[in-house]
């Protein structure tokens, strides 16, 4: 790879890393051939996009990001690096955790989600259990409903009266 190459590489991983809410880096190393295809048919089934990087070529371009702090992440660019970028904070850890059933990798480096730095391994459990937005919001779309819905099961089941109604929420 020439200069040229190598500069072109760099921009090309700035702006995906830089665009991105969600990225993990993972150590996909020893995995045999028909399991890294496996491996990239879930990341495509799930959105996640998966990609072997250069070590060098991914620190030259975390360190050329404006306004965000990626230093945590250098000292792990060591060995086989795959980049995992998706717009789900748990789907990247989801496959990793599915994969580790049958075999030890892929390993968890570290990950950046929504603003917050995760390093190690041992990190997997709590990013899987993690919620997406769409999650949350559903969530809170749940709590928010919840009174409105017992105030009118409440106003239904005095009848159509206006007596039935105030002994209704008298009781209440």
């Amino acid at each position: 790879m020439n200069k040229e190459e190598k500069s072109k590489q760099i921009a090309y991983l700035t702006e995906k890393i830089s665009n991105a809410s969600v990225f993990y880096l993972a150590d996909t190393s020893e995995l045999s051939a028909d399991d890294t295809s496996k491996l990239r048919r879930r990341c495509f089934k799930g959105d996640v996009s998966l990609e072997v990087v250069k070590n060098t070529l991914v620190k030259k371009a975390m360190e050329s990001i404006e306004g965000k702090d990626m230093s945590p992440f250098y000292e792990l660019l060591k060995g086989q690096t795959s980049l995992m970028i998706s717009d789900k904070g748990n789907e990247p850890a989801k496959i990793i955790k599915e994969f580790r059933k049958k075999s030890d990798k892929p390993v968890l480096k570290g990950a950046f989600v929504e603003e917050a730095i995760f390093i190690g391994d041992d990190q997997i459990d709590m990013l899987v259990s993690l919620k997406s937005k769409e999650e949350l919001i559903g969530d809170i779309i749940t709590l928010l409903q919840s009174p409105a819905k017992n105030v009118i099961s409440a106003l239904n089941s005095g009848g159509s009266t206006i007596a039935g109604l105030v002994k209704t929420l008298s009781e209440r």
